[in-house]
């Protein structure tokens, strides 16, 4: 996928979903993983053109685990012309060393989530954006009918009442196939996950799942992702998908 590709799967989400007001100042959660550096592209090639003006912060929450480095990402930055500000906590020492949590994720996203808000006030901005993409949408779908026994998979835009902010995820209608591939193309800085628990948690077994699945049903994938878009999820806004039924001479 080239950048043009992305920026055409991200404009139809924005669209599609009125995700950017004119006057916005998005915070971008960077992780330094493919995903987020994927949106960061995104949403910066995205203002140069989009009819309603916008500002992006980048914003990185460090947990604080040894041998994490962010260094490539501000280097990006820099290149990108995007402000980028790290937020240093000692959250993997009091989860893993101090409380020492069994089941740690829930808790650190929970922790990282509120350091993330808080910067996200500080600089200003109204909406955060979350890097998760269609593959994303369809595990959660799987997760919540498996683990919770609900139909449910998160909102491409929720309003948080408690922190006046508006979250969007400009990314769901990208493949993460083509994230990597962009990743590839373009050479992302990606800072590799450090966290002890990576790569051990239910949604790593559910997105194994969905692979053997649709290995084994081609095009499971796609008609999961449909039946979301078509299901009137709660929570999910309305949506206000353009006409391509029209020729253009």
């Amino acid at each position: 996928m080239d950048l043009q590709q992305l920026l055409s799967l991200t404009r139809k989400a924005v669209d599609e979903y009125k995700l950017i007001d004119d006057g916005d100042k998005i915070a971008v959660g960077i992780s330094g993983g493919k995903d987020s550096l994927t949106l960061l592209y995104a949403l910066n090639g995205l203002k140069r053109f989009y009819p309603n003006r916008f500002e992006i912060e980048a914003i990185t929450v460090n947990l604080g685990i040894e041998g994490m480095d962010f260094t490539p990402i501000k280097e990006l930055c820099n290149e990108l012309g995007v402000h980028y500000t790290i937020v240093d906590t000692e959250i993997n020492d009091i989860i893993f060393n101090k409380r020492k949590e069994e089941n740690p994720c829930s808790l650190c996203a929970k922790m990282r989530k509120g350091a993330f808000n808080d910067t996200t006030k500080a600089l200003g901005c109204n909406k955060v954006a979350y890097a998760h993409h269609k593959d994303d949408v369809i595990e959660t779908l799987l997760m919540s009918m498996i683990y919770e026994g609900r139909i449910h998979s998160f909102s491409p835009k929720t309003y948080w009442d408690r922190t006046n902010l508006t979250l969007i995820r400009p990314l769901i209608f990208v493949p993460e196939a083509d994230i990597i591939g962009f990743k590839n193309r373009y050479n992302l800085p990606v800072v590799k996950n450090l966290c002890p628990a990576d790569g051990e948690t239910k949604r790593e077994y559910i997105k194994q799942l969905v692979k053997k699945l649709n290995y084994e049903n081609p095009g499971m994938k796609e008609r999961v992702f449909s039946a979301i878009l078509n299901g009137n999820l709660q929570g999910w806004p309305e949506r206000f998908p353009r006409d391509t039924s029209k020729k253009t001479t």
